[in-house]
This record gives structure tokens, C-alpha cells and sequence, in this order.
């Protein structure tokens, strides 16, 4: 045999021993039954109340009324192309359409010297009935920045005019 043969039919056998020797079995990682898993956003204000006592929870109500905010958005329909302008108390459910429009947070940043108002904002779409805890939009949005507004439906448009104290 030729000494190039021998190296050929040693790599050949060192490959089909590893082959031979290999486990035919797959590891896996047991799978995650999505019907048991809720979602954390809705449950936070139920935590949040847990920690604290009754008189707490009074004393904090009586806060978030003083220090009450709203959030004034533009609504467009691109069919009628009719825009209406929406304001919505924090934590309030307002419709536009088919969707619902909650604000969580609303208030007003400083970026590069330009005070911008800023919101986070949760839309669901009612249209569709598949799972009323999806949201179509969740998350913050800017008006100054109309890039940063990643609200994006094939219907409805909304962007955020301002922030304000009530």
C-alpha cells in the first residue's frame, strides 16, 4: 500500500469509529404549555397594591388625583382620512375606532435642550378576536419624533400632540 493510501483509510476509519460510537440520542428541552403563562403587564397593579395597607392605597389615590395627567393624540383614519383629537387620562381606556387606546405613563423629557412630550401607550386592536391580551402597540412614543413613533396599523393612525396636567 502507498504511504498516501494509509492516511485516506486511517481518516476514513477514525471517522465511521467516531459514527459508530456517537449516541443516538437528541436532547430536548420540555416544552412550554403558552396557556399557563400570563401576562406580566396586567398583573402589576395588583402586585404593586399587595405591599401596601388600605390607608396606603388611599393616600396614594389621592395623589394620582392631584398629580393627574393626560396625554392629547391626533386619531387618523386613512380610509375617510378624517383625523380627531383624542385625550385620555392616565390609566383610562379610550376607543378610536376598533382599537383601544390606554395610557400608562405621560409626561415631559428634555433631549438636546427641546422639551418633548413622551407617553407609554398600550393599543388593542377589538377586530381581532384570536387573544384580547395582545396588544398591537405597546410601548413609548414621542411626539416631536415622528420616527420614534412606531405605532404602526393598516387602518388607524395615532400620534402623541402632548402631555398635560389636568
Amino acid at each position: 500500500m502507498k504511504p498516501g493510501n494509509k492516511i485516506i483509510l486511517i481518516t476514513f476509519f477514525l471517522i465511521f469509529s467516531n459514527i459508530l460510537n456517537s449516541e443516538e440520542r437528541i436532547a430536548s428541552t420540555p416544552l412550554i404549555n403558552m396557556e399557563q403563562i400570563k401576562p406580566s403587564f396586567e398583573d402589576l397593579d395588583n402586585k404593586e397594591e399587595n405591599f401596601f395597607s388600605t390607608k396606603d392605597l388611599k393616600e396614594k389615590k389621592i395623589k394620582k388625583k392631584l398629580k393627574s395627567s393626560q396625554a392629547v393624540l391626533i386619531g387618523l383614519d386613512k380610509t375617510t382620512a378624517k383625523s380627531s383629537e383624542i385625550v385620555i387620562n392616565l390609566r383610562e381606556i379610550k376607543k378610536f375606532g376598533p382599537l383601544e387606546i390606554k395610557i400608562l405613563k405621560c409626561g415631559k423629557v428634555q433631549i438636546d435642550n427641546k422639551i418633548d412630550s413622551v407617553a407609554y401607550m398600550q393599543v388593542k386592536d377589538l377586530t381581532k378576536n384570536d387573544n384580547e391580551q395582545v396588544f398591537i402597540f405597546n410601548g413609548w412614543t414621542f411626539a416631536s419624533e415622528s420616527d420614534l413613533n412606531p405605532f404602526d396599523h393598516a387602518i388607524y393612525d395615532l400620534k402623541l400632540l402632548n402631555c398635560s396636567s389636568a
